[in-house]
């Protein structure tokens, strides 16, 4: 895989040698038989580097190692592969096969983690400072000493389990944990505009629920 196949789609006209390569994938994935089984192992490949590669830089933040990590890798690159395949014939050709193909894995990785960092905070895992970091950013909440972020953090994850609809506490958890906002829009079929008013509105249930619940001052989102 090269060292530019990850960098984000254009609209700007691809080359004729990537324009040919981009047929290619297409072709073959869709004329099933040898050939076909054949360009999905090589895509399985590339896919799973690719989520390895993401797992990879989001280990740290979730305490995992070896086999756990190895697994949630191979479950993504094996969803993405799943997709891409379902989805092929989408492919509009104004960037790299493979570029495409990545926010798929990306996708896979981040919603796999979410979940796995939802269920640790369930677990009342005690969080990293970075972690503290992250929640005023994408919720909106900001918790004023670390005591005091603590108990906050068990009364958000009540709040999103119990306030969100299911897409609002996907689009929180993904954002929270570094989907990039285009991935997400992307694979949900939506546009930036319509992710930021899920969050919105998710950030708006939850300061609601906290002020009700005396974890907040009553102040408006910004």
């Amino acid at each position: 895989m090269d060292g530019d196949a990850f960098e984000p789609c254009s609209q700007v006209r691809v080359s004729t040698e990537v324009a040919v390569e981009n047929r290619a994938w297409v072709h073959d994935l869709s004329v099933g038989g040898a050939r076909g089984e054949a360009a999905s192992r090589r895509l399985h490949e590339i896919l799973l580097r690719a989520a390895r590669a993401e797992v990879a830089r989001r280990a740290s933040r979730l305490r995992l190692a070896g086999p756990e990590l190895d697994d949630i890798a191979h479950q993504a690159a094996a969803d993405a592969l799943l997709t891409i395949c379902r989805k092929v014939q989408t492919f509009r050709g104004d960037c790299k096969f493979t570029t495409w193909a990545y926010k798929f894995v990306v996708f896979d990785v981040t919603a796999k983690v979410s979940r796995h960092f939802w269920q640790r905070a369930g677990a009342s895992i005690a969080f990293e400072e970075e972690d503290w970091d992250r929640l005023p950013a994408a919720g909106g909440l900001e918790p004023e000493t670390h005591a005091e972020g603590r108990d906050l953090m068990d009364a958000v994850h009540r709040a999103v389990d119990e306030k969100l609809t299911e897409k609002q506490r996907f689009v929180f958890v993904a954002l929270l944990n570094g989907m990039p906002t285009d991935v997400l829009a992307d694979q949900m079929g939506a546009t930036h505009n319509a992710i930021y008013k899920v969050m919105f509105d998710a950030r708006r249930k939850l300061r609601t629920a906290l002020v009700d619940s005396g974890y907040l001052p009553g102040r408006k989102v910004d």
